[in-house]
């Protein structure tokens, strides 16, 4: 009898080993390889995002890159949808060449009613006062649960506000994003965040003749206006990142003039240390409030609202340059 019942324990216990190890009901297949426009519930609300799955997903995990729109701007104008030129739909090119996932998120409406990001300006009062850092680390998850992702590589970019929120990532999620790229941003002057504490891989793409957000420092705005908060200097936001990776110059080269129309040059600045780069710096000559583009060329009334647009290079790329470049 003992025998019996030693033998009934063993099998009850392996039948509870097998339960545990079976694989759950499948879920629902996760979106196909394109566009998808989705939302997800964080902090009571739906926020909308939009996904790009490139062609070659599969079973290897891939890096995850998020373009972040500017203040004003929505989700369709970010994808090219809204019929508006957007250098920031070539990322989806990029994807399908080199083998990434992009999410574009939606912040939520602040003070004039479009979208904002929540970035760490502490005296600007036009941005909402929504928990994004807490939306994008939710929307890691979310992709991570549908699809194979390299944790090892998720990146954010951002362009003015967008850029100011992914210098906010960098700061308060340093161990979650491998690197980070604002575009036409700067630190903030005035931050309601805590003091960067650790070395990020960060790159700067900003306009000497920026009429919104002054290259060498100060009030927001065109003309400056105080709700919109002010940032620091291009150079001192470089240093900021620099000082805590112990980085200096060490290769600087004026990229080739593409387009001798559009205002300028740029001049690519690379800093490292311990033969890493750390950051990197595109001085766009003349460039205004817009993000270089070769193929997706802004307006020319866009261009007397906000300034000149460079045509050398092609921002997507150079900031997945920089990403490849700067990951170990």
């Amino acid at each position: 009898m003992v025998l019996l019942r030693a033998a009934l324990l063993v099998l009850w216990l392996g039948a509870l080993a097998a339960c545990a190890q079976t694989t759950p009901p499948a879920g629902p297949a996760p979106p196909a390889a394109g566009l998808h426009v989705l939302t997800l519930e964080h902090d009571g609300q739906a926020r909308r995002y939009a996904l790009y799955v490139p062609a070659r997903a599969g079973s290897d995990p891939l890096p995850l890159v998020f373009s972040l729109h500017g203040g004003g701007v929505t989700l369709e104008d970010q994808i090219g949808a809204s019929g508006y030129k957007s250098p920031f739909k070539l990322w989806m090119e990029l994807a399908d060449s080199e083998g990434f996932y992009v999410v574009y998120p939606e912040g939520l409406p602040g003070a004039y009613g479009k979208p904002t990001w929540n970035d760490c300006r502490g005296d600007a009062t036009v941005s909402s006062d929504a928990d994004d850092v807490g939306f994008i680390l939710a929307l890691i998850d979310e992709v991570a649960a549908a699809y194979p992702l390299d944790r090892r590589r998720i990146y954010a970019s951002g362009m003015s506000n967008g850029g100011l929120m992914a210098l906010r990532l960098a700061v308060e999620a340093p161990n979650t994003f491998a690197a980070v790229a604002a575009v036409c941003a700067s630190m903030p002057a005035v931050s309601k965040c805590p003091v960067p504490a650790r070395p990020l891989p960060v790159l700067f793409m900003n306009g000497t003749a920026d009429p919104n957000l002054p290259y060498g420092g100060g009030t927001i705005g065109n003309p400056p206006r105080a709700s919109h908060g002010s940032v620091l200097s291009t150079a001192a936001s470089v240093a900021v990142w620099n000082n805590l990776a112990g980085a200096h110059l060490t290769t600087q080269r004026t990229l080739p003039d593409l387009d001798p129309n559009d205002g300028g040059v740029v001049t690519e600045s690379d800093y490292r240390a311990g033969g890493r780069l750390w950051v990197r710096l595109y001085t766009v000559g003349g460039g205004g409030h817009a993000a270089p583009s070769i193929r997706e060329r802004y307006s020319a009334l866009f261009e007397r609202l906000f300034g000149h647009q460079n045509h050398d290079i092609e921002t997507a790329r150079e900031v997945w340059r920089f990403f490849a470049a700067a990951t170990p």
